[in-house]
This record gives C-alpha cells, sequence and structure tokens, in this order.
C-alpha cells in the first residue's frame, strides 16, 4: 500500500508489513521513517539485522539466498537494502519482486532509495511491493510546510518559540532539513525544554560549525573562489568532515543541474528560479549561468567519486578533491578538469 511519512506510524502500531520500500529526495526524512520502522521491527523481536548497499557488481542471488537462508543468531531478522541510484536492474527487479510476492516467514526487507523516476514508480518491483507491503513516498517540504514542521520539531523537544523563533530559523536554513533539525537539537541540549526566544537562535547560529558548512557552499555558488579556501580551511581545522561539505554541496548540484536542464530545454529563468527560495533566487541565478548543463553533469559525477574516497572505496586524497570540487563549483579554471572544459565547449 502506498503511505505517506505521516501515516507510517500508525500504520507500524497495525503490524509489520514483510517488505517497506521508503523513496524520495530528503535524506533526513527517509533516514527517520527507517528509524521507525527499525524501532517497530525491534519490539517485535527482529533482533538480527544485516545492511547491503546495491552498488556496481552487487550480487542479487547472495542476496536472494541470504533472505531464503535460517537465521543462525535470531529467530527473526531484518534485511535492509540501500539503493542510492533508486534503479536496482533487472535482476535486482526480479529478486525483490519474488520477495515480495512470496516473503520468507520471520524476515523483514527494508529497502532505502533515492527519488524513483516515473519508469520505476510504475514498475512491477514496485507494484509487487506495493501489493504485499508498505511504499513511503518522503516528498520535499515546500515554504509553506516548513514553518509548521520546524515549530513541530521544537514542541517534540519540549521547547516552547517565542514569537518570530521559527521565522528566524526558516530563514536561516532556508529548507535545509538536517541543518534545521540540527539546530532544534543544540537548542534542546542547551536548553532543555522551556521557553527559546530570538536570542537564543541568534547566539546558536553563530556558533554553528554545521551552519558555516553551508555558506561555505553558498560561498561557491557565489563564484567566490578566495572566500571558498578561506572557509574550507576554517572548517577543516574545526575538524568538519569533508562528508558533511558534500553532503550540502550534492543538494545544490542536483537542484541546479535539473533547474539547467530545464532552462535548456526552452523553460523560462523566472520560472524554473520561481520554486527556489526567493533570497536565494539570485544566488541560485548567478550560479546556473556559470556553466552549460553537461559541466553540471560532469561535476555531479565528480562529487559521486569523491563520495567514493571519502568511503574508502577509491583511491584519492578527501581533502584535496573536495576542495577542488568545491572552487571547480566557484568557477575557478584551473580546478575545472580537462573533461570538464571538453564538456563546456559541447
Amino acid at each position: 500500500m502506498p503511505l505517506n511519512p505521516e501515516q507510517l506510524p500508525r500504520a507500524l502500531e497495525r503490524g509489520l508489513a514483510p517488505v517497506y520500500l521508503l523513496t524520495g529526495d530528503e535524506p533526513l526524512l527517509i533516514d527517520e521513517c527507517a528509524e521507525q520502522v527499525r524501532a517497530r521491527a525491534r519490539a517485535m523481536g527482529y533482533s538480527e539485522r544485516t545492511v547491503h548497499v546495491v552498488e556496481a557488481g552487487f550480487d542479487w542471488d547472495a542476496l536472494t539466498q541470504a533472505t531464503q537462508s535460517l537465521s543462525l543468531f535470531a529467530e527473526r531478522r531484518l534485511i535492509e537494502l540501500r539503493l542510492p541510484g533508486g534503479k536496482p536492474g533487472e535482476a535486482g527487479a526480479t529478486a525483490i519482486s519474488e520477495f515480495s510476492g512470496n516473503p520468507p516467514p520471520d524476515t523483514l526487507l527494508l529497502i532505502l532509495a533515492g527519488k524513483l523516476d516515473k519508469g520505476n514508480r510504475d514498475s512491477a518491483w514496485v507494484r509487487a511491493i506495493e501489493s504485499n507491503g508498505a511504499v513511503v513516498t518522503v516528498w520535499p517540504l515546500d515554504a509553506q510546510r516548513l514553518p509548521g514542521w520546524i515549530a513541530q520539531r521544537l514542541s517534540a523537544r519540549g521547547l516552547t518559540p517565542e514569537a518570530g523563533v521559527v521565522d528566524l530559523l526558516v530563514w536561516h536554513l532556508e529548507g535545509n532539513l538536517l541543518a534545521a533539525a540540527q539546530e532544534v537539537d543544540k537548542l534542546a541540549m542547551s536548553h532543555g525544554g522551556g521557553a527559546v526566544t530570538l536570542a537564543d537562535v541568534e547566539a546558536s547560529l553563530a556558533d554553528s560549525t554545521r551552519f558555516s558548512v553551508y555558506q561555505l557552499v553558498d560561498t561557491a555558488l557565489a563564484g567566490d573562489a578566495a572566500g571558498v579556501r578561506r572557509i574550507f580551511q576554517s572548517l577543516r581545522a574545526d575538524g568538519t568532515e569533508p562528508i558533511l561539505m558534500l553532503w550540502a554541496l550534492v543538494r545544490e548540484l542536483r537542484a541546479l543541474t535539473q533547474m539547467s536542464q530545464e532552462i535548456r530545454g526552452g523553460k523560462p529563468e523566472s520560472a524554473v528560479l520561481g520554486r527556489v527560495w526567493q533570497n536565494r533566487r539570485a544566488l541560485t541565478g548567478k550560479a546556473l549561468k556559470r556553466f552549460p548543463v553537461p559541466v553540471w553533469f560532469s561535476l555531479m559525477r565528480r562529487a559521486a567519486r569523491l563520495d567514493r574516497i571519502v568511503k574508502g572505496q577509491a583511491p584519492g586524497d578527501r581533502w584535496l578533491e573536495a576542495e577542488r570540487l568545491l572552487l571547480a563549483v566557484a568557477g575557478l579554471r584551473p580546478m575545472v578538469t580537462a573533461r570538464d572544459g571538453l564538456e563546456m565547449n559541447t
């Protein structure tokens, strides 16, 4: 059955389905939905958990055998399958469909995927999950829903915001749910509960290293290479890991790549920028004019390689590659690789 995140808790209370697919492009909300499923599974005696990440060359036969074999450590087990690209391929689609159609006893399959394209949303493997399990689709929060989301999160942490606090958080954090959640948690830790004033929030944001990660990305989008170097070195000295910088950067690269495609396809720039937060439109518009569509795709590929370097799956210096990528986004020509430059001229 199809569900939204708000419907998931009640559905879990009614009982566990044999398979769950969590899909969307809002990592924080997907992770929180996944933790709800895991928590319910633990409460129901699913004490064994294994995690499989689908990458090039993934062995789907091994996964099928794992789901069909008896557990050596627990009567009930949770198998977590992560599909970063949202496409399992033919072998994966067959394996997931077979599991969904005939789920082994005492085995729960939890699939975490990125945003599915229309072809995958209508595919047989997704329909098989909908028929026998649950598909939870996570949509990004728009500007109208974000204030309510932040207010609800503050309330859940025992915090009572004074007038203007929620608006200040919305303005500073610019729709980034991970940053918003971290700021709320930080306020809860420093206050323990009770009233939160505008001065409290201003002090928290001013002292937040995480917020500087987004300043770093915005500086790159603005084309300020010197500023990128300065903030990057400051963050590195403070112990901020490249994975946090990459997370914030990839979010912007995905959006810019899509918007660049739409503009090349004939959609007016004003219409494309219309869905961007108002106080970010000038910055986004400036970045869009810097490169053609192929270069944005090339920068996305570089970000994917940096992700593999950070995870130890590819050789390279994560700090050096992160700085080079940020400087390339800022438009510093020596940091635009030969391949990027070739694509810039196509």
